[in-house]
């Protein structure tokens, strides 16, 4: 039996952790904090639980995977499907939501928008399947080893062109659509790939078909239950994760191939390695001798946010639900503002989570949960967040009045670009690199390092990217990796 040590227990690590232990390996987790999650963490004070982490969980067969792997299931997180999985409101006064099955979300075009734009939603529909379809498989889930490896299934390649899927998300999507309203719902996810609806490419739409169309979805004990209940399957399955354990160094034989782990101020022996830090970090601390790829030294990085996280006393507005997204008038001007200019948009859209809708023991008897996030610019913008942090939180408290939210504070934790990185997180964002062309697929800095034989990468730094489904299919692709690599499979 192979020993194999992964190094954070953030998603990726512990998807990544439940593979190896299914193909037979021995297998121990070392992570810095006391509990699971890395970015999928928790806070508690004063009686509220605050998921520090992402929101918004969708494809949830990518998380039952790696369970059903190693003998777990997706029942202890006892999963429900939102409905509406967001709220849009917008700055004329109107809203729409996007719900759960494609006929109510046909209806609630009819109603609010057009009977000629609910027509248009099954084609656009049957697009994104397709677009998912040939995604997925081909160009998502698969590791590459060069860009010729693109080469290699013509076919896929040829259905993603005659898709459309090398033009413009923002453009392709105003041509299916007359409101712009429905334009914003539907390309606001490039956001999270760090891009500009007009900018990204239309096969960035897939994220659109993974919340919009796939669905969101709600563990609930709220986000954190995810990790927990992936650590608490390994653990079940004979890993090993301990917790409160740094990671200091990569050990090496006299061939320069991973010997071990020195974590914690222990020699872990060790045949493999899977590092999951953000991927400049992981580079400076435990590869240190090696140049990072290119894109970690002087790639693009995605915008950052600020999250303000609350525990507020108080009644919610009647209107709100767990995913509330308040769009500004402004759209590619903000964009421009954000992303070209790395400047704070001056009219911008936000979102208002509030967990305790589905979740209400996240809060005492009374009161809720607000995770409030801005998009922001990086590090690289030059804001000094200890002046602009304060005066933000002033703009999100009068933001939260203007829309009848409960703004009696009783305990808050606001995170900010300078907050991101001292948690390690490059340029001060936790969305990792962009996704333009040029950072992605066999583009974006690889998953394995082959000037250190035995260590394999996994996060959002490296292959495919960010959000929760993308993390999960990292940690099985390192693992496929290491397959390769020790040639152990059960």
């Amino acid at each position: 039996m192979s020993r194999v040590i992964v190094i954070g227990a953030g998603l990726s690590g512990l998807s990544a952790a439940c593979h190896l232990v299914a193909d037979g390996h021995d297998v121990t987790v070392v992570e810095r904090e006391s509990f699971p999650g890395g970015r999928n963490g928790v806070r508690r004070a004063d009686g509220f639980s605050f998921d520090t982490g992402p929101t918004v969980l969708t494809m949830p067969a990518l998380l039952e995977h790696p369970l059903r792997r190693i003998g777990g299931s997706l029942e202890p997180l006892r999963l429900r499907r939102l409905d509406p999985g967001y709220r849009g409101f917008f700055a004329d006064g109107s809203r729409i939501d996007v719900r759960a099955t494609v006929d109510a979300m046909t209806a609630e075009i009819a109603e609010q928008v057009s009977a000629a734009d609910a027509a248009a939603f099954t084609g656009f529909v049957g697009w994104l399947e397709q677009l998912h379809e040939v995604e997925v498989p081909n160009f998502i889930a698969r590791n590459f080893d060069s860009p010729l490896d693109l080469l290699s299934r013509p076919g896929a390649a040829a259905k993603l062109v005659r898709l459309g899927g090398f033009g413009r998300l923002g453009p392709t999507i105003r041509r299916r659509f007359a409101d712009d309203r429905l334009v914003r719902l539907f390309t606001f996810q490039a956001m999270y790939a760090g891009l500009a609806p007009d900018d990204a490419l239309a096969l960035y739409a897939v994220i659109t078909y993974m919340d919009s169309i796939s669905g969101v979805w709600f563990p609930a004990d709220g986000m954190h239950a995810v990790p927990l209940t992936l650590a608490a399957a390994l653990e079940a399955a004979g890993a090993e994760l301990r917790y409160e354990t740094a990671a200091e160094q990569i050990l090496t034989d006299a061939q320069g191939r991973v010997a071990g782990v020195r974590a914690g101020g222990e020699q872990l022996a060790a045949d493999a390695v899977v590092l999951t830090a953000d991927l400049p970090t992981a580079y400076r601390t435990l590869l240190p001798d090696l140049t990072p790829p290119r894109a970690a030294r002087s790639g693009d990085f995605s915008p950052s946010a600020v999250v303000w996280h609350l525990g507020v006393r108080g009644d919610l507005p009647a209107e709100a639900v767990h995913h509330n997204i308040h769009f500004g008038h402004a759209w590619g001007e903000a964009f421009e503002q954000l992303i070209k200019r790395k400047e704070l948009m001056s009219d911008p859209s936000r979102l208002v989570t509030i967990p305790t809708v589905d979740a209400p023991a996240m809060a005492p008897p009374g009161h809720s949960v607000l995770y409030l996030l801005e998009p922001v610019p990086n590090l690289t913008g030059g804001q000094d967040w200890s002046a602009e942090g304060p005066r933000l939180r002033e703009r999100l408290l009068a933001f939260l009045q203007r829309h009848d939210y409960p703004t009696e504070v009783v305990t808050e934790l606001m995170v900010t670009p300078a907050d991101w990185a001292a948690q390690g997180m490059a340029a001060g964002t936790p969305f990792s690199l962009a996704h333009s062309f040029a950072q992605t697929g066999p583009f974006r800095p690889p998953n394995v390092e082959r000037r250190r034989p035995g260590v394999f990468l996994a996060g959002t730094g490296t292959t495919p990217g960010v959000g929760i489904p993308m993390v999960l299919i990292s940690g099985e692709l390192a693992a496929r990796r290491v397959r390769d690599y020790l040639g152990a499979v059960r």
